[in-house]
């Protein structure tokens, strides 16, 4: 009843809806009328037929035949009568059978539903709703920080302006409440004085309206944009934003740096406190051949190579794993322990590599604003004219044509980046430069997620997504220094220790076998144990630092040490946020 109530009372305050019931009203009286006219006209037309009826006889008449049900038990044998009956009959179909339901569903029906679905549309957050996340806008990078978020129990609501919108993603299990992002008491309704983070990913000037707004209710809280143009990030910073990023720069800065450079040397992809983790290519090194017990890494250089990827796949490395000239190694270890592997296995190529870069957008510039500045040519394939800017730099021509991408220097190129937004592109454009250079490295942009395979299968040796960077980089700031994205689902993540591993070493705990996670260094009295012994017993207060494909099976291992599992791992869990 009082669901019904709250329904009832949103309906009829709505004033669309007033003016509704006040039409549906006005035909109604009117279909009376007209119902009431014929009655009378009914009895009129029977005494000339010196019949006589009583006055519910008249209204039942009158209805039966405006219905089309006709009992017939009641009829006229006069010309006047029939020619009456007809009329009934034809004004009966057109208000009854057509009007009326039009009408009823048009000003009644049609709103009620409409009534019922924004009155089911949650409008506020419950009172006590803590250390949850905002999200203005449901997009590729959004979607995929909802997913982090879940994986990590952190609370989340997505802010929809339209009701509609709202209970579609509401009946998709996502958590929304409808409200105006540029009114201060939307946000008063989100819990904004609780909240951890707000996530503001619509375009420029929204965001900057949004933000804005926010300032005035809550001028602290920690917000999170997203600028598509370089001009709006002072405007956006200005405006109170705490993180302004440029998602698609960062890919394409991302995949550059990916590329085999001058040197056969490592290649810094990711840093975790005083722990570096480096891309080592073998092809044209002592390596190529070997298996990693006769290449003995460990003894010559200290780096632990903690996976290895090979066309796009990643696999943890074996003692017997054998490596090939088209292995990368992913090596793990302190600065000084790379810059002993780069004097010892860093080999300069005979001749500058050359880079072809496919598509000439945002992320196709980015990418080549970092190969410009480590002097390695390169030469950017852009159909579009008025994305062209320098004669030098740049072909124009399709991808997909031999002559354009011979101009461009497939015969000599290195390394080939594809950064189209277009997936299907992709792949097609992928397997293309596959088939005409077998040993060509190729690192691709993927748009979705589950795209990220068939990149791979086409050929790409390296596949990543701005929404899954975006979004680790995101979460990255909720939980500092705790997650950090090395390749498409690929991650290092810290982990406090468990009790029941209080005591073991990491050899017998068999983390790698029971999660495929490997711990890479361990946190002691806030010193990092980079690659440590697998005899050495872990102690109390230690942290694990590991690598993975996907940390969310370390979680659920995490879970199973203990009978109490999920309330345990919640307070691990609070512990690693802000």
């Amino acid at each position: 009843m009082k669901f019904l109530s709250s329904q009832l009372t949103f309906f009829f305050q709505n004033r669309t809806t007033q003016r509704n019931i006040r039409l549906l009203a006005g035909f109604l009286l009117m279909l009376g009328s007209i119902v009431t006219f014929y009655s009378v006209l009914f009895h009129f037309i029977m005494l000339l037929e010196d019949k006589d009826y009583s006055m519910i006889t008249g209204f039942y008449w009158t209805l039966t035949v405006m219905s089309t049900l006709g009992f017939g038990d009641i009829t006229f044998t006069s010309d006047t009568g029939k020619i009456f009956s007809i009329i009934v009959l034809l004004s009966g179909i057109l208000l009854l059978l057509v009007l009326l339901p039009f009408t009823f569903i048009q000003f009644f029906y049609a709103p009620w539903l409409e009534a019922q679905t924004r009155a089911r549309a949650p409008r506020q957050l419950p009172e006590t709703e803590r250390d949850h996340v905002i999200i203005t806008s449901l997009d590729l990078v959004t979607t995929q920080l909802i997913e982090r978020l879940k994986q990590y129990n952190y609370n989340y609501a997505i802010l929809v302006d339209d009701a509609a919108r709202a209970m579609e993603l509401y009946d998709q299990d996502y958590r929304v409440m409808v409200g105006a992002n540029d009114d201060p008491s939307t946000y008063q309704r989100l819990r904004i004085d609780n909240a951890a983070l707000v996530v503001a990913t619509n375009d420029d000037m929204t965001n900057t309206n949004i933000i804005f707004t926010i300032r005035e209710k809550n001028p602290e809280i920690p917000i999170v944009t997203n600028a598509d143009s370089d001009d709006s990030i002072d405007i956006l910073n200005l405006a109170g934003a705490t993180h302004t990023f440029q998602f698609m720069k960062m890919l394409g800065q991302s995949l550059a740096r990916r590329i085999l450079g001058v040197n056969t040397g490592a290649n810094i992809v990711g840093e975790f406190d005083t722990l570096l983790i480096a891309e080592a290519p073998a092809m044209r090194t002592p390596l190529e051949g070997k298996t990693l017990m006769e290449s003995r890494l460990r003894e010559t250089t200290g780096l632990t190579v903690v996976g290895i990827w090979d066309r796009g796949f990643f696999q943890f490395p074996r003692p017997t794993t054998q490596i090939s000239a088209t292995s990368v190694l992913l090596l793990a270890g302190s600065a000084d322990q790379i810059n002993g592997y780069e004097k010892k296995l860093g080999f300069y190529h005979a001749s500058p590599p050359l880079v072809i870069i496919i598509g000439g957008g945002r992320v196709g510039r980015a990418a080549a604003g970092v190969l410009e500045k480590r002097g390695i040519k390169y030469h950017i394939v852009e159909k579009n004219p008025k994305l062209i800017f320098s004669e030098k730099r740049y072909v124009q021509g399709s991808a997909a044509d031999f002559q354009t991408l011979e101009r461009a220097g497939i015969r000599q190129a290195t390394s080939v980046i594809i950064t189209t937004h277009n997936d299907s592109l992709n792949i097609y454009l992928t397997n293309y430069c596959r088939r005409l250079r077998p040993d060509i490295q190729i690192i691709c942009r993927a748009t979705m997620e589950r795209n990220i395979s068939t990149l791979h299968r086409a050929g790409a040796d390296l596949v990543m997504s701005h929404a899954t960077m975006a979004a680790n980089t995101i979460l990255n700031l909720l939980k500092p220094n705790d997650i950090v994205m090395l390749a498409e689902g690929l991650n290092i993540f810290r982990m406090p220790l468990h009790k029941n591993l209080q005591g073991k070493t990491l050899a017998e705990t068999q983390i790698r076998k029971h999660t495929g996670c490997s711990v890479v260094a361990i946190n002691a009295d806030k010193q990092l144990i980079i690659n440590p012994d697998p005899a050495r017993p872990f102690l109390d207060g230690d942290e694990m630092i590991l690598i993975g494909m996907d940390n969310s099976e370390f979680l659920k291992y995490y879970d199973s040490l203990s009978p109490r599992g999920a309330s345990l791992l919640s307070k691990i869990r609070s512990r690693l946020t802000i």
